[in-house]
């Protein structure tokens, strides 16, 4: 096989902290390889060498057979290495189609052919099956609309090399699916792929070559078709990995209920007449496609907006005030969907943003002083219960990968001990280690009394986590089954919105049992 890329003896520190060590990888004409790795190990720092955004201290990039300049992601273009990041690199103020058609066209001419660049991209849509609007601003996007963009911004660039750093993150499993039945046929034609992902059932199914990184060095490669998860699983976090199962609920009484919630044009979708209840000790799952009303309903929840009919209760009160720190005074906490663009302050210090949703609390301030000594001690025991790698008290949190970015979320929220909890996306980006620790931390806070509102995509995660189960479809809830009766069959009509054969399948399975 053709070799079209080599990464030899690659190094690269920053500061004290050696994120890659003498790393080689090869990637062949046609060949799909999948690189494995937990949170922090690494794997986005060598990717981001590779397509010119950083500058390796030791070793060198060859593209078909010619040395790539280091640090310049133009010279990578040019090359045919197009990069799908795990963090959105998209202008939320501009569209969609001038987002994808950004630094395609020379600066010297005088006008832009958006009709050409529009027929390529909807074209491109169509093929892989990632349906986006060319004319809708960014900032309207779901998240999972956001993730399509980010692929097709790529594409456009008629890239021959591929890297996709958790690409199918925010996507279904049906359309993670399409997406990569698509690039093995690219592949045939001499498209080459790597590929970041922590869904080992998607490794296995997608790659021909897997190469594991720990500690920011290959410590294992093995073809894929003479492997499997468990042991993929056990080469990436250095021992045997099991997540938690979850035991019987003893629901308690209600702590959150809507009725006929509605709202318009909030959070990339609208919600109409949605009622449901949470108890407390019990998770209330929510699934669905993504841009079909989670985000709105995790931000009605969790204070960023009031609904324009029907009410909230917390614990039988009506919300009266809809703003954050009033839901988190109310005992509810929330794990955002967008960890970087709702959930940090890149540039702030990581005590600051462990502290920032609270530090009105006396615990964090007095008399308008904020306790800098106290925030940074709480910071430090997050850091060291929820195994946050890489990270420092003082440091700045964008430094940090996107998984232990998340750990730290999740440790910021679940110290404070809330009442109700809004888990949005919780797992993502997530390696197999660190889910099992997020699930354990759920059903802790479960069997405590807590309410756990799960929205995810992850539809094994939200069996396995949930006492009963929902799907969000154009702003509406469907009724509620138990995870018992969730088989593919069943979610996946719940999803399509046809909701009476859903019905019909749950009572037929009630009846037999």
């Amino acid at each position: 096989m053709t070799r079209v890329l080599e990464l030899s003896g690659i190094t690269k520190r920053f500061g004290h902290v050696t994120a890659n060590e003498d790393v080689s990888l090869h990637l062949d004409r046609g060949e799909i390889v999948a690189l494995l790795g937990e949170n922090g190990a690494g794997k986005t720092t060598l990717m981001s060498i590779l397509f010119g955004h950083y500058t390796a201290d030791e070793g060198h990039v060859r593209v078909e057979g010619q040395d790539l300049p280091p640090g310049k992601s133009r010279a990578a273009i040019r090359a045919g290495v197009g990069m799908v990041h795990q963090h959105f690199a998209l202008a939320p103020n501009l569209t969609v189609l001038d987002n994808v058609m950004t630094g395609t066209e020379p600066l010297w001419k005088l006008r832009s052919n958006r009709a050409a660049g529009r027929r390529k991209l909807v074209e491109l849509s169509q093929t892989f099956g990632l349906k986006v609007d060319p004319d809708a601003r960014v900032s309207e996007l779901s998240v999972g609309e956001c993730q399509r963009v980010e692929i097709l911004k790529a594409l456009y660039n008629d890239a021959r090399i591929l890297i996709l750093d958790e690409p199918t993150a925010v996507l279904t499993a049906q359309e993670a699916e399409s997406l990569f039945a698509t690039l093995r046929q690219m592949t045939s034609n001499g498209l080459s792929l790597i590929f970041i992902s922590h869904k080992l059932h998607e490794v296995m199914s997608a790659s021909d070559r897997v190469v594991v990184l720990r500690h920011g060095r290959v410590v294992a490669e093995r073809r894929t078709a003479e492997t499997n998860k468990e042991e993929l699983a056990e080469l990436m976090v250095g021992r045997k990995v099991e997540r938690p199962a979850r035991p019987p609920a003893t629901p308690g009484k209600v702590l959150l209920e809507g009725i006929d919630l509605s709202l318009s044009g909030k959070g990339g979708a609208s919600l109409h007449g949605i009622s449901f209840r949470l108890r407390a000790g019990e998770t209330l799952g929510i699934i669905g496609v993504s841009g079909n009303g989670q985000t709105t309903l995790a931000g009605l929840v969790s204070g960023l907006y009031a609904p324009d009919g029907g009410t909230l209760l917390v614990d039988g009160q009506p919300v009266q005030v809809h703003d954050v720190p009033h839901a988190i005074a109310a005992g509810i906490g929330r794990i955002p969907e967008d960890r970087n663009a709702e959930g940090t302050i890149g540039d702030m210090a990581t005590w600051e943003n462990t502290v920032l949703e609270r530090i009105w609390s006396p615990a964090f301030s007095s008399r308008g002083v904020v306790r800098r000594g106290a925030a940074r001690a709480a910071t430090q025991a997050i850091i060291d219960r929820y195994d946050v790698r890489g990270a420092s008290v003082d440091g700045r949190i964008r430094l940090l990968s996107g998984g232990n970015m998340q750990k730290l979320i999740l440790g910021r929220v679940l110290e404070a001990g809330p009442d109700i909890l809004v888990a949005a996306q919780p797992s993502r980006g997530l390696d197999e280690g660190a889910i099992a620790g997020v699930h354990e931390r759920l059903l802790e806070a479960r069997g405590r009394g807590a309410g756990v509102l799960l929205i995810s995509e992850d539809l094994d995660e939200v069996v396995a986590l949930s006492d009963r189960i929902c799907a969000i479809v154009n702003g509406r809830l469907s009724p509620a089954i138990p995870p018992e009766r969730a088989n593919a069959q069943l979610l996946g009509l719940m999803m399509a919105g046809d909701w009476t054969a859903a019905a019909a399948i749950e009572a037929e399975a009630s009846h037999a049992v």
